[in-house]
C-alpha cells in the first residue's frame, strides 16, 4: 500500500508573503479610513485618503520587498561565487567538507564519502549550495517576483475597506468599515491557517486582535485631533 504524506512547510514562504501583504493592506487602509472619518471629514476626502493610502502602501511594500530580497539575492550570489572558486582551488577539501556534513546527519564515514563523491561528480556547486549554504531552487531569492506579489496582495487587502467605505451610508461608514474589516481579518486568518495546517481559531483571533487594536488607536487619534465641521 502506497503511503503519501502531504507536508505544508513548502508553502511557508509564499504563504507568509501573501498573508503579510493582504493583512497590511486591510489593516492600514481600514485604520486610515477610520481615523480620517473620526475627524468628521467629508466622504470624498475619506475616499481620497483611502485611495492614496492604498497606492502609497502598495508601492512601499513593493519597494521594501524588492530592496530586501535583492540584498538576499546579492548575498546568495556572493556565496555561490565564493563556493565556485573554492571548488576550483580546493576540490578535495570541499569533498571532505561535504562528506562531513552527511556524516553529521547520520551516515557512516564511508557512505558519506561515497554520497559526496557521486553528488559532486554530477553537480558539485549545486550540492554545496544546497547542503552547505542552504540555497535551493525553491528558496532562492527573486526580487521582482517578491515585489510584485507584495504589491498585489496589499492591494487586494486594501480594496475591501475602500469598497465598504464607498458603499456605506455616511452615518454608518465607521461602523460598517470596522465591522467588515474585522470579519475580513478573521477570514484571512482562517484561510492562512487552513492552508498552512495551523489551528484556525487561534490564527483568526490573533489577526483580529491586532487589527482591531490598530483600528481603535487610529480612530482614537482621529477623534482626538479631528475638527468637527
Amino acid at each position: 500500500m502506497q503511503h503519501t504524506e502531504h507536508h505544508r512547510s513548502n508553502r511557508s514562504g509564499w504563504l507568509r508573503a501573501a498573508v503579510m501583504g493582504a493583512n497590511d493592506g486591510l489593516v492600514s487602509t481600514s485604520s486610515l479610513i477610520l481615523g480620517v472619518a473620526a475627524a468628521s471629514t467629508a466622504h470624498s476626502d475619506i475616499m481620497l485618503a483611502g485611495i492614496a493610502g492604498l497606492v502609497a502602501g502598495a508601492m512601499s511594500m513593493a519597494a521594501g520587498e524588492y530592496v530586501s530580497v535583492s540584498s538576499q539575492s546579492d548575498t546568495e550570489h556572493a556565496d555561490l561565487a565564493l563556493e565556485r572558486q573554492a571548488l576550483i582551488e580546493h576540490f578535495d577539501a570541499e569533498l571532505e567538507e561535504l562528506a562531513a556534513i552527511y556524516e553529521a546527519r547520520g551516515l557512516t564515514p564511508a557512505l558519506a564519502t561515497q554520497v559526496a563523491e557521486q553528488l559532486m561528480a554530477s553537480d558539485a556547486l549545486g550540492a554545496h549550495a544546497r547542503d552547505e549554504i542552504g540555497i535551493t531552487e525553491t528558496s532562492q531569492a527573486r526580487p521582482l517576483q517578491a515585489a510584485f506579489s507584495s504589491a498585489v496582495t496589499f492591494t487586494a487587502g486594501a480594496m475591501w475597506p475602500l469598497l465598504i467605505a464607498w458603499w456605506a451610508p455616511p452615518p454608518l461608514l465607521i461602523l460598517l468599515v470596522a465591522l467588515f474589516s474585522i470579519l475580513f481579518l478573521a477570514f484571512l486568518g482562517a484561510a492562512a491557517a487552513r492552508v498552512g495546517g495551523a489551528p484556525i481559531l487561534k490564527a483568526s483571533v490573533r489577526v483580529m486582535f491586532w487589527g482591531a487594536l490598530a483600528m481603535t488607536l487610529t480612530f482614537g487619534i482621529g477623534r482626538l485631533f479631528g475638527v468637527v465641521a
